[in-house]
């Protein structure tokens, strides 16, 4: 069995115009954009936002992405952005996406990042701050 740590956020975001195509349905890669805040929004809510890891000489570079759509979403929609982190003590982090418009399913999907030093692209171990989080919540 396998160990991991599991961070869960949901956020909120309302449908801009400019996320809307030809037909007035929300543009297929808008939803990565969407993945993107809950992913910020969920690293900010557990107190390490994405400009900590920059101020320390990390990034977190995008390595895989997969999105999922189920239903439409519409202007002026209010959506809920589920991003859920679980980390399994790897260089690598994965995280899950469900976006809802009140009970119904819009989209689902994840990203994968890779540690790595500003001015390298090469994968290292997660950072002392990052890992400072981890064993933070293990304690709670």
């Amino acid at each position: 069995m396998e160990k991991f740590l599991k961070f869960e956020h949901t956020t909120n975001i309302r449908v801009r115009y400019a996320d809307t195509d030809k037909m007035g349905i929300v543009y297929n890669a808008e939803y990565l954009v969407y993945f993107e805040v809950g992913r910020a929004e969920l690293m900010r809510h557990y107190g390490l936002p994405y400009t900590k890891f920059e101020e320390d000489g990390y990034l977190l570079p995008l390595v895989e992405s997969y999105v999922q759509y189920f239903s439409p979403a519409h202007y002026d929609d209010l959506l809920q952005v589920n991003a859920i982190l679980k980390f399994e003590y790897k260089p690598i982090i994965k995280i899950e996406y469900n976006i809802f418009r009140d009970n119904t399913t819009i989209a689902k999907g994840h990203t994968v990042h890779s540690f790595s030093k500003v001015g390298s692209l090469k994968p290292v171990k997660p950072p002392k701050i990052f890992m400072d989080l981890v064993k933070k919540l293990e304690s709670n």
